[in-house]
Parts: structure tokens; C-alpha cells; sequence
């Protein structure tokens, strides 16, 4: 029995001789070598870690890491990823032959009338045996070439859940500080309206008195309704702010790990060296991710080619047979099989040339969607390097403007008290004051999204040398 498998294994160790797929080699990257040099006077820093590393406030923190374990796509992928797995174990599993072991009886009767010597007969038989089936002698490398397409889908799943985890922490920092924001920002509305309904309640009376006009008591009654809907405009941001949370967290995220209406920051966030080389995005999970997808359709097109070659399969077995159970495994009752088959493509209306081509097309698509994914990954770096390169300077500007409104609002309001101005440079002082407190707090948030924003469009990090391209 040993030595009846002899030939099937030998057999097997035939397979594989050859490769049909094309040799793979990593596209040139379709970008500059460098950032725009506008960008890149605005950066300096070092390498970062992690998230971890990144945010700073411990808020912020544990609603990440509560996100990190509750958030459903997140969750997905990583699932997918498993899925992956599975599937590259289905495929590797075809490279090797498959051993079974089986059993069977069976009796049978056959009528006088099909006897040689004109008596029915009942005859048993007993078997074990183990062997293989339909085994294919990869001669072409097409099962070992569905295998390693599969576990390119497997690796492109883990970077593809490595981008949407990067994604989910940058979303869920940006939701947090523009719920922040928000919260501040309805702050400011309500002082506003308390100040705003004091002055209108002093008019009110001086009205009464018969010292200021119909018209001083209309203007400020409409300040008062202008900042009581601005009130109610962000209570109701405040409260969707926290629903994209709880959504993103994947759970109602506890009060205590919600930003304050205080002034908050990430931190003061790292930037990119100066000298970071635009190579850095070949390891961004999206572009690893698009890599992976298109070493598999390289494999793809080895199976296309190997399809317009001969198959080989094998079946064989080996074991024991008799027509008693009590004699089964006695002398003289081994029993092998062995029946290898071809299948060889003849005429089939040019099918298989035309997968052979729409495989060799599809190689050209995810190439083009690879260089794609390349292209927009250095806009992104570009444009938030851009926008990074003036904010300080923006911020400056808006922190002198509110201090020159408030000085403004002080003067009119001291004006006025004095008899000497009239409520309307009041007003208008102030609607001045707000709309600039207003500005700087949206810029804030600006300055906060773009260190979040460089965050995600560098793949959660940098390197100085790209790594190894994984092995295909």
C-alpha cells in the first residue's frame, strides 16, 4: 500500500515547474519627487508613532480608544480580513495533495438469469481505503497562482482596515473638536444675548423716561432676537455634534470623555520634516492596499495563461478489499487505484484568449487606479500642507482683530454712557466684536483639523525610507 502511493508523489513533486504569471515590478510613482516648496517651508517636526502619540488630551484619547473597540466599520473590516484569511487557506490548501480515508460495504444479488451457471448469487464486498482525488498537477502554475492572488486579497483586506482605523481616529478627533467648537461657540451666543438683554432692558427704561427714542429701544430688541435664534442655531448643533460621536464611537460615549466649552487642543501637534520625500505615501495603507490589488491581477493573468495549457488530475487510492469483513485485513486483500487524467483545450470560439485579454485589461485598470490612489494621496499632503503654511499667520491677524473690536466696542460703549454717541455705534461695535470672536474660533478649529488632517493623509505617521514591498 506504502508503496503503491510512491507514484502519486512523485507526481506531485513535478508540479509547479513553471510560472506563467508576469514579473511584478513596483510602478513609478506618478508625482514629484517633493512637496511644493511653499508647503514645505512650513514644516518641521519628527517621526510619529501613533495616535497615541498624536493626541494628547485624555478625553480625546479614551473616545478613541472607545471608537477603536465599538466602531461597526471598523469592526467589518476587520472581519473581512478573516474572511480573507479563510479564503487564502481554501486556495493555498489546492497546492498540496488532499488525503481521505474511507470505508464502504456493499452486497449485491444478481438473478439466475445473468449467472453463468444458471443460479443467483449474492456477493459482499468490504474496502478501506485512502487516497486522492482529482488532484492537479500544477505543471503551469495555475493553483499556485490562484493561491498567491488570494493572499494578496488578504493582505490589501489588513492594509484596507489599517486606512478605514486611521480614517475612523481622524473622524472621530475632528467631530470632537468641532463639538468643542460648537460648545464654544454657544457659550459666546449666550454672554452675547445676556449682554445683549441688559442693554435692551437699560434702553427700555430710558425709553420710558422719555430719554432715548422708539427707535434705539427697535434696534436693540432686534440684537436681542437676532442673538437668542443664534442661541438656539448652536444648542442644536451642539446636540447633532454629539449624535456623529455616539455614531462614530459605536456607543453613547460617556460625559466625561466630551470636550468642555473651554478652549481645547489636540496638542501642539508635530508636522512632517522639511525634507520628507513625497516616497513617504507608497506607505499609506490606501496605497499599499492598491498595490496588493495589483500584484493579485499579475497572478490573475498567470491563471488566464495557464487555462490555454493541458490540466492534469490525478485520482488514486490505496488500500484493502475483500468479500468478508473477518478476512478485510489478511494477506493477499491490498487494492490500489491510481487514474490520472488530461484535459487538453482545443476549440472552445477563442474564450479563453478573450479571458486571457479582459484579465491582462483589468491589470491595466487597477494599475491606473493604483497610480490614481498615488495622485490623490499628494494633493491631499499638498493641500493641507498649503493651507498649514498660513494659519499661523491668519490666526495672528484674527486674535489683533478681535482685540481692536473689543477696544471699538469699550469706546462706543463709553461713548454712549457719556451722552455723546449715539446706541447705533453700539451695535454695530458689538455685532463687530461677535462675528470676530466667532472667526477666531472657527480658525482655531481650522488650525486643530489640519494637524488632524496631516495626520491622516501621511497614513498616521512617517517614515524617512519607505519599507520593503511585501513579497508577491
Amino acid at each position: 500500500m506504502r508503496h503503491a502511493l510512491i507514484p502519486l508523489a512523485a507526481l506531485a513533486l513535478l508540479s509547479g515547474c513553471a510560472n506563467l504569471a508576469p514579473s511584478y515590478q513596483q510602478p513609478a510613482a506618478p508625482i514629484p519627487q517633493a512637496w511644493p516648496a511653499d508647503g514645505q517651508a512650513a514644516v518641521s517636526g519628527q517621526p510619529l508613532a501613533g495616535w497615541q502619540e498624536f493626541f494628547v488630551d485624555e478625553r480625546l484619547r479614551g473616545l478613541l480608544a472607545l471608537a477603536l473597540d465599538n466602531n461597526r466599520d471598523l469592526r467589518s473590516a476587520a472581519l473581512s480580513i478573516e474572511r480573507a484569511r479563510a479564503l487564502y487557506g481554501v486556495s493555498s490548501a489546492a497546492t498540496l495533495p488532499s488525503v481521505d480515508l474511507g470505508g464502504a460495504a456493499s452486497r449485491a444479488r444478481t438473478p439466475a438469469g445473468l449467472t453463468t451457471n444458471g443460479n443467483a448469487s449474492i456477493a459482499d464486498r468490504f474496502s478501506t481505503n485512502f487516497g486522492l482525488t482529482a488532484y492537479e498537477l500544477d505543471f503551469f502554475g495555475r493553483v499556485r497562482n490562484l493561491s498567491d492572488s488570494a493572499l494578496q486579497e488578504f493582505f490589501r483586506t489588513e492594509d484596507a482596515r489599517r486606512s478605514v482605523q486611521i480614517s475612523l481616529v481622524a473622524s472621530v478627533a475632528q467631530a470632537w473638536l468641532q463639538l468643542a467648537t460648537d460648545q464654544q461657540r454657544l457659550r459666546l451666543a449666550r454672554e452675547t444675548l445676556q449682554s445683549q438683554q441688559r442693554s435692551y432692558d437699560l434702553i427700555r427704561q430710558a425709553h420710558a423716561l422719555g430719554a432715548q427714542s422708539g427707535v434705539a429701544l427697535a434696534q436693540a430688541q432686534t440684537t436681542v432676537e437676532s442673538a437668542r435664534g443664534q442661541v438656539a442655531a448652536y444648542d442644536s448643533l451642539v446636540e447633532q455634534g454629539r449624535n456623529a460621536l455616539a455614531l462614530l464611537a459605536g456607543t453613547q460615549p460617556p460625559d466625561e470623555l466630551l470636550p468642555g466649552d473651554q478652549s481645547v487642543s489636540v496638542a501642539p501637534l508635530p508636522t512632517p520634516p522639511a525634507d520628507l520625500p513625497s516616497s513617504v505615501l507608497q506607505q499609506r495603507p490606501d496605497v499599499l492596499a492598491a498595490e496588493h490589488a495589483l500584484r493579485a491581477a499579475h497572478h490573475d493573468i498567470g491563471v488566464a495563461r495557464a487555462a490555454l495549457y493541458p490540466r492534469i488530475t490525478l485520482t488514486g487510492s490505496a488500500g484493502v478489499a475483500s468479500p468478508s469483513l473477518s478476512s478485510l485485513f489478511e494477506g493477499g486483500s491490498r487494492a490500489w487505484s491510481f487514474g490520472p487524467s488530461i484535459s487538453l483545450p482545443l476549440f472552445d470560439n477563442g474564450a479563453r484568449r478573450n479571458q486571457l485579454r479582459a484579465t491582462e485589461v483589468q491589470r491595466d485598470i487597477v494599475l491606473s487606479s493604483y497610480e490614481r490612489t498615488l495622485q490623490v494621496a499628494f494633493r491631499e499632503v499638498s493641500d493641507a500642507l498649503a493651507e498649514r503654511r498660513t494659519l499661523a499667520e491668519r490666526l495672528d491677524a484674527q486674535r489683533a482683530l478681535v482685540a481692536a473690536s473689543t477696544r471699538s466696542f469699550d469706546l462706543a460703549q463709553a461713548l454712549f454712557k457719556g451722552g455723546s454717541g449715539s446706541y447705533l455705534e453700539v451695535l454695530d461695535a458689538q455685532r463687530a466684536l461677535y462675528a470676530a470672536q466667532q472667526t477666531l474660533i472657527g480658525l482655531q478649529l481650522t488650525d486643530q483639523a489640519n494637524r488632524v488632517t496631516l495626520y491622516k493623509v501621511l497614513g498616521g505617521g512617517w517614515q524617512a525610507t519607505a519599507p520593503s514591498a511585501t513579497a508577491g
